[in-house]
């Protein structure tokens, strides 16, 4: 069984090392992407055919012309396996594979990991800890909610990514105009104790159940506070076999086994509560983390999780066992911000930890590596600093 065919699927640019490794593993690869990403730079040499879908809106695939047109490939084409690169995938693939049935994630155990309402029922059902949250179809619930549990609140959409259309509100009036105003669309969403407190995210390959690589990190500044303050956005690797990542490391576990994952890469954040210093669940996706974590980890352990990824499910596919790489066990943190300048000139940032940089209009962006996670500290702290006295822009949040 030297080849397979794996169907990949994004509605934006990104997995091209997935791509990449998934056809040096010997397969079959198509892709499957909106018409907007036709310009990008795919690596075509890793991509036998590709199809684009234009009828793709935030996120929402057309499933009846999705399914007819998976339907008309496989007459001449056995498809293996199906992946899902984006989080705005990860439901569509799984309707797909219970349609076609293919093996891999089905709906159930997909809404896990997309629905922010499913994953706190879920957690909360089997014991994990989780904020106060209510769903939004009942009112006397929501009253129940909001009469036991003190404000602010965040109201939540159910399956939109990162901080996006996430609004604080602070008080039990405010909660009932905001879901007033969802109007009819108020299913589609959650509310939620809101918890002051630092937020951490865990990065995981899980294989046979078990996670056979797993990253604990801290991020320095909140997603919440970069996309509705106009922050600078930063992460860095928690210190080794330290209390934050012994305890995340078992946490994070529990949350993708009660989950149901089975083999994925996964990313999963956790906030630990100023008020009484626990950890509390937030949300998970099995799919590799964004905003170029993903390279800040490779820069610090020598795993590249989009390659390894597609290394472990093309090991399932096929039956094979999957051995994880050596992993480095360096610290490495980055910085991001929106940039005045379309060209940012990073003369400034010339410390020989510097790792990499972005090159993309209006953005400025540093990965720094050292054997002490001080010393990465000290450089975000000092890096910070000259991106917003030299680059910082601020653009507010729809």
């Amino acid at each position: 069984m030297s080849q397979l065919t794996f169907v990949c699927v994004s509605c934006e640019f990104k997995g091209v090392d997935f791509l990449k490794a998934c056809k040096a593993c010997g397969n079959k690869v198509y892709l499957i992407t909106t018409k907007d990403t036709e310009t990008d730079p795919w690596p075509w040499d890793s991509i036998d055919e590709v199809f684009y879908m234009d009828e793709v809106r935030h996120g929402q695939w057309n499933m009846e012309h999705f399914i007819a047109g998976m339907a008309w490939l496989m007459r001449t084409e056995k498809v293996d396996r199906i992946v899902a690169l984006d989080d705005f995938d990860v439901e569509e693939v799984a309707e797909l594979r219970e349609h076609f049935r293919i093996p891999g994630m089905g709906q159930t155990t997909a809404r896990h990991f997309r629905d922010k309402l499913a994953m706190r029922m879920q957690a909360a059902d089997k014991g994990l800890d989780v904020p106060a949250f209510t769903a939004l179809f009942n009112d006397a619930e929501i009253n129940a909610f909001a009469d036991s549990v003190k404000p602010p609140y965040m109201v939540k959409p159910r399956f939109e990514a990162a901080a996006k259309g996430i609004k604080k509100v602070h008080s039990k009036d405010e909660l009932w105009k905001a879901i007033n105003d969802l109007g009819e669309a108020r299913h589609m969403y959650l509310a939620e104790a809101f918890k002051p407190g630092d937020i951490y995210h865990v990065d995981s390959l899980t294989y046979e159940g078990k996670q056979v690589f797993t990253r604990v990190s801290q991020y320095l500044s909140t997603p919440w506070e970069v996309a509705h303050g106009g922050g600078i956005f930063r992460s860095v690797i928690c210190e080794e076999n330290g209390p934050d990542d012994k305890t995340l490391r078992k946490f994070n576990s529990e949350v993708l086994e009660a989950f149901g994952l089975a083999y994925s890469a996964s990313h999963t954040e956790f906030i630990k509560c100023h008020e009484d210093g626990k950890f509390y669940f937030l949300e998970t996706s099995s799919r590799v983390g964004g905003a170029h974590l993903a390279e800040m980890l490779e820069i610090a352990t020598g795993i590249n999780l989009w390659a390894e990824w597609a290394r472990l499910e093309d090991a399932v596919a096929k039956k094979q066992p999957y051995r994880l790489p050596k992993v480095k066990k360096d610290y490495a943190g980055i910085i991001t911000s929106l940039a005045r300048q379309q060209h940012p000139d990073y003369g400034v940032f010339n410390d020989p930890e510097v790792a990499w940089t972005m090159d993309k209009d209006y953005h400025v962006s540093v990965i720094v590596k050292s054997p002490k996670r001080e010393r990465v500290l000290e450089l975000l702290d000092k890096y910070a600093h000259i991106i917003k006295e030299q680059f910082h822009a601020v653009l507010p949040m729809d």
